[in-house]
C-alpha cells in the first residue's frame, strides 16, 4: 500500500522511538538497582508523539513540557549521555545534576524543561511564544502538558491570552487518559479535551497519539497556522502509557487487560511493519539500528556511572540571575 511518508522518514520515526523506548526501559531498571532516586516517569508507550512532533517542526522551534520529559528531552536533541547524568544526579548532567528526571533542560536544543508543578509549563510556553513574535522570529513553541493539567487554572488564563495575542503556540494534550491514578471521566464532564479550546475560539482537534503519521500531519497543520501568524491551536493527542504514573505508582486504577489492548497498537511495531512490507527493509537492516540505539544507551550509562558529582561550591549556583537593568538608577 503506498504511503505520504518516506522510507527515511519511517526509518527516522523506528529509530527514534526505539532509542526512547530502550532508554526508558534502561532508566527504569537502573531505578531498581537505586542507581536513580527521586521521582521518575516514564515515557514508555508515547514514542510516537516525540517522533510525529519532531518530524512537523523545524530545530528552531521550541518545546516545553511536564515531568515526564524524558523522551521529548532527547528527541529534541538533548544528548542521551547528558540526560542519563542528568538522572544520576551527576555535574555533566542537562541540569548540572540539580533537576533530576523531572527537569530536563536544553536551551540550545530548544528545550525548556521539564516542570514539576502540573500546568505550570503552559503559561511559560505562551511566555516563550510571545518572546518569538515580539522578535520577529518565524519560530513555534509546542508546548505540552497531560490530561490531569486540563484541570488547572493556569490553563484557561493562558488559552485566553494567548488566543487575544494571536501567540504562535501549539497547546498539546498528551492525554494518557490516567493523570496520576484517576480517569479523565472522574474528573471531568469534559471528555473530549479538545473541545475547551471551543470557549476560546480556538482551532482544535483530537489526535491518534499512537500513530507517528497522524501525529505528525496535525502537528504540521498547527505549526503553520501559526508561522502564517494564525495564532494557537490545541491538538488533544490520545495516547496510553505502559508504566505507572511514576515508579511508585501499583496501577490498581486499570486493568491487565485494558493494557494488553493498547500494547496491540505500539507505534514501535507499527513503523517496523510498515518498513518490512512496504518498503522491503531487511532484517539486516533493523539489527543494525537495534544496535546503534543499544550501544547509545549503553554508553549513555557508562558516561553516567563515569562522570563526578556536583562540587560543593555549586549549591547555591543557578538560584538567581544576575541581570543589571540600566533604566533603573540608584
Amino acid at each position: 500500500m503506498a504511503t505520504k511518508f518516506s522510507k527515511e522518514t519511517y526509518l527516522y520515526w523506528y529509530e527514534m522511538m526505539l532509542l526512547l523506548r530502550k532508554f526508558e526501559e534502561k532508566t527504569g531498571q537502573l531505578y531498581g538497582m537505586q542507581k536513580i532516586r527521586g521521582f521518575c516517569h516514564l515515557y514508555i508507550g508515547q514514542e510516537a508523539i516525540a517522533a510525529g512532533c519532531m518530524t512537523a517542526t523545524t530545530p528552531d522551534d521550541k518545546f516545553i513540557t511536564a515531568y515526564r520529559d524524558h523522551g521529548l528531552a532527547i528527541a529534541k536533541g538533548v544528548s542521551a549521555k547528558s540526560c542519563m547524568a542528568e538522572l544520576y544526579g551527576k555535574a555533566t548532567g542537562c541540569s548540572k545534576g540539580k533537576g533530576g528526571s523531572m527537569h530536563f533542560f536544553g536551551v540550545e536544543q530548544g528545550f525548556f524543561g521539564g516542570h514539576g508543578i502540573v500546568g505550570a509549563q503552559i503559561g511559560t510556553g505562551a511566555g516563550i511564544a510571545f518572546a518569538e513574535k515580539y522578535k520577529g522570529t518565524k519560530n513555534v513553541v509546542l508546548a505540552f502538558y497531560g490530561d490531569g493539567a486540563s484541570r488547572q487554572g493556569m490553563l484557561h488564563e493562558t488559552f485566553n491570552m494567548a488566543m487575544l495575542w494571536d501567540l504562535p503556540v501549539v497547546f498539546i494534550c498528551e492525554n494518557n487518559h490516567y493523570a496520576m491514578g484517576t480517569s479523565v471521566a472522574r474528573t471531568s464532564k469534559t471528555l473530549d479535551i479538545y473541545k475547551m479550546a471551543d470557549a476560546y475560539e480556538m482551532p482544535a482537534d483530537t489526535v491518534d497519539g499512537m500513530s507517528p503519521e497522524d501525529v505528525h500531519n496535525a502537528v504540521l497543520r498547527a505549526v503553520n497556522r501559526a508561522r502564517e501568524k494564525g495564532g494557537p491551536t490545541l491538538l488533544e493527542i490520545k495516547t496510553y502509557r505502559y508504566k505507572g504514573h511514576s515508579m511508585s505508582d501499583p496501577q490498581k486504577y486499570r486493568t491487565k487487560e485494558e493494557l494488553e489492548e493498547y500494547k496491540l497498537k505500539d507505534p514501535i511495531e507499527h513503523v517496523l511493519k510498515v518498513l518490512q512490507t512496504e518498503y522491503a527493509v531487511d532484517d539486516a537492516s533493523i539489527e543494525a539500528i537495534n544496535e546503534r540505539v543499544r550501544l547509545e544507551v549503553e554508553e549513555s550509562v557508562q558516561f553516567a556511572e563515569e562522570s563526578p558529582w556536583p562540587s560543593d561550591d555549586e549549591l547555591l549556583k543557578d538560584v538567581y540571575v544576575q541581570q543589571d537593568y540600566p533604566f533603573i538608577t540608584d
